[in-house]
């Protein structure tokens, strides 16, 4: 018999992928960042993060989590009594970026302690390919292979239609995508991926491995296009505010994305950071911000906002 009838993740893709498979009434744990789909309000949360990352810049937050990493200590709080109380017979994690949720080591040291073992399912996907194994692997845990089965079908038809549409591209723009904003990081494991489905290119991004930090010299030597700004784990309206600070780089004013007005802001959260369903939306989002005229976007209006002031092209003497 499959197990999640009781089930706690500590992952917020997790909890959508769980969502979308219909499991939502088997959720009996959640993370403090699980905020979709709306049916999770309200649920137990048995991990919170320890810094006041609301409080803090992106610097900051950037230092210390570095700090904390190099001391060995944990970015999360796992409520251990709670899942005692709770018992899941299943628990999704990760064992992906120690940034987004709590790390291997701290899994298995909860295992130790739970008096009533439960399954352990990790979903740990560097690209699009393993975001719909880890669809399809719940679903087998949880007995909705059939309906994994159908929502995987569903999506990479989506995306194929996008890549179908852009293969005939052969000038392709320039993209950066970028994950952090001070320091400055490139894009990793799928995005860039979406970025070239989409019908870009960013040759600053780390297809399949981690994003890690890039000179501020290269973002301008590489002359992009179109700038997104996806700082992971923020939404649109903290994105837009975070991401001013940027405008004050040496350079700014000449890279081409911002001389033609094409520097967005984009909701990390809900369509980038997290490898869920909705990284199908951030590809079409994606395709719309580089190829408006090919693509439209029929999504929420709160995904994305422009951020540059088009410059002219020949400023007035």
């Amino acid at each position: 018999m499959a197990s999640g009838q009781r089930i706690v993740s500590f992952l917020p893709s997790a909890t959508e992928m769980a969502c979308a498979l219909g499991l939502g009434d088997r959720l009996f744990g959640i993370t403090h960042e699980c905020d979709y789909p709306s049916e999770v309000d309200g649920k137990p949360i048995v991990v919170r993060g320890v810094l006041a990352i609301e409080s803090m810049s992106e610097q900051e937050i950037d230092a210390a989590v570095s700090e904390r990493l190099r001391d060995g200590l944990s970015l999360y709080q796992v409520d251990e009594a709670l899942i005692r109380d709770i018992a899941p017979d299943l628990i999704l994690t990760q064992d992906l970026c120690q940034v987004c949720a709590p790390s291997g080591s701290e899994v298995s040291a909860l295992f130790d302690a739970l008096p009533s073992k439960p399954d352990i399912l990790w979903l740990t996907p560097k690209s699009l390919d393993e975001i719909f194994d880890n669809l399809r692997e719940l679903g087998l845990a949880t007995g909705r292979t059939r309906r994994a089965e159908a929502l995987i079908a569903a999506g990479r038809a989506r995306l194929d239609k996008i890549a179908a549409a852009t293969r005939s591209i052969s000038n392709r723009p320039r993209v950066f995508c970028m994950e952090w904003t001070d320091p400055v990081y490139c894009s990793g494991h799928w995005v860039p991926e979406m970025v070239r489905i989409a019908g870009g290119v960013d040759e600053l991004a780390r297809e399949g491995a981690y994003s890690v930090r890039v000179a501020w010299d290269d973002v301008l030597a590489w002359a992009p296009e179109i700038l997104i700004m996806m700082p992971c784990g923020f939404d649109l309206p903290t994105t837009v505010v975070r991401a001013r600070h940027a405008f004050t780089r040496p350079g700014w004013p000449d890279i081409p994305a911002v001389r033609a007005g094409r520097v967005f802001a984009v909701d990390a959260n809900a369509y980038f950071a997290r490898p869920g369903p909705r990284v199908i939306d951030g590809t079409e989002l994606l395709a719309h911000l580089i190829h408006p005229d090919r693509f439209d976007w029929n999504g929420p209006p709160g995904a994305f906002q422009n951020l540059a002031l088009k410059v002219p092209s020949d400023p007035p003497r």
